[in-house]
């Protein structure tokens, strides 16, 4: 009986071990960005090169028209011309279709494109595709701000949707004008 618990045990560390190397790890901070081609809520594609020269705030959301996603594109929403005046985009990032992402964006009144990554290609590229409830493959809640070059300059990890926008707000502003600061000297 003990063998048998100990062949078990040794077969399930070695899965979990399998499982973590083939798990794709998140762009370190100065980093290039992975590229993207994804489609928003109204069939319109995206690609990461089509913001060069702009700040991206690219969060990722497990799935449209839940509480916390709805409050963190709420806010995002809510703060628009502040992170425009910082010359800034918000995308967001999804594993739903374009229809959901279509319904979400329409009920909520988002004025930013949200991405359906439907193949889970990018999410996971960006190292934030989980299973929730041991099975469903979503997006974990993590957000990516990439410069005007299109490196990563910061990165939330399992962020609360509560307060988000304006911590991103807040860390963009010293981004933006760290860089306006190195450009002049």
């Amino acid at each position: 009986m003990m063998r048998l618990f100990q062949s078990v045990a040794i077969a399930a560390a070695t899965l979990m071990l399998a499982a973590a190397a083939v798990a794709q790890e998140s762009p370190a901070v100065g980093a290039d960005a992975p590229n993207f081609r994804l489609q928003d809520q109204t069939g319109k594609w995206h690609a990461l090169k089509d913001y060069r020269g702009k700040w991206v705030v690219m969060y990722f959301y497990p799935m449209d028209s839940t509480p916390g996603c709805t409050t963190q594109a709420c806010e995002f929403r809510d703060n628009i011309f502040a992170y425009r005046e910082l010359n800034a985009v918000i995308l967001g990032v999804s594993v739903d279709d374009v229809d959901s992402h279509k319904s979400f964006a329409e009920e909520q009144n988002l004025p930013f494109a949200i991405l359906a990554d439907v193949d889970k290609k990018v999410t996971t590229s960006y190292g934030t595709l989980k299973k929730y409830v041991g099975m469903v493959e979503r997006a974990r809640r993590d957000t990516f701000i990439i410069d005007p070059q299109g490196r990563v300059a910061k990165h939330y990890v399992s962020v609360n949707p509560k307060g988000h926008s304006e911590l991103v707000l807040a860390d963009l502003k010293q981004l933006a004008t760290k860089a306006t600061t190195v450009r002049a000297n």
